[in-house]
């Protein structure tokens, strides 16, 4: 079994290098951490009494994974839930934040359970993931990403600064698709004409 750190790193090397897109609302970022979480922190890298790219670009993948460890596995609890569920969980609340949670609380509550739609791990979400997994723990990973991954579509479909998130330039499946499919069964992924018949409104 993998262990965090080892999903971490994953994760690393999936957000890539520095970038800094104005389509992005994250703003600049490297190895999917944005100078929005850095100034949170308090990490000014280059010393210069401010928080900006210039930190952005001086962040090691090392402190980028303790950064995902701490800050987006341990204290947003992902480390409670069942272990069929914590990676994909863990790499969409870095690429998602509390929406990951909140993603999870509907398909929990559309299974039976009962759970409040907040975006925080606690109690009551915990309880209600691990019931869930316990008999069908490859069940509620797949209905999980597909959720993630429809979740993704919606975004593009509001926005259509996104969209080259959701395709790529030949219209096929773009980074957000397949990351959300990376946590997928196979037979639940999209076919390429499927995928295309899902986007053809977007021109």
């Amino acid at each position: 079994m993998k262990t965090v750190r080892d999903l971490a790193r994953e994760i690393v090397n999936r957000e890539g290098g520095y970038v800094n897109d104005p389509d992005d609302p994250g703003g600049a970022t490297k190895h999917g951490v944005t100078v929005h979480t850095m100034r949170r922190m308090g990490m000014d890298l280059t010393r210069d009494g401010k928080v900006n790219w210039k930190d952005v670009q001086a962040l090691s993948k090392d402190q980028a994974v303790d950064i995902f460890i701490e800050h987006y596995f341990h204290r947003p609890h992902v480390d409670a839930l069942p272990d069929c569920l914590q990676p994909s969980v863990f790499d969409m609340y870095v690429n998602a934040g509390a929406n990951a949670v909140r993603i999870l609380q509907d398909v929990l509550n559309e299974m039976g359970q009962s759970v409040s739609v907040d975006g925080i791990i606690g109690p009551q979400t915990i309880q209600a993931a691990r019931s869930a997994a316990r008999d069908a723990p490859d069940h509620i990973a797949d209905v999980y990403g597909i959720a993630r991954r429809n979740y993704y579509y919606a975004i593009a479909d509001r926005r259509p600064a996104s969209r080259k998130y959701a395709t790529n330039r030949e219209g096929g499946k773009g980074g957000w698709i397949r990351r959300a499919e990376e946590f997928i069964s196979p037979r639940h992924h999209l076919t390429d004409a499927e995928h295309r018949e899902r986007v053809r409104a977007w021109g």
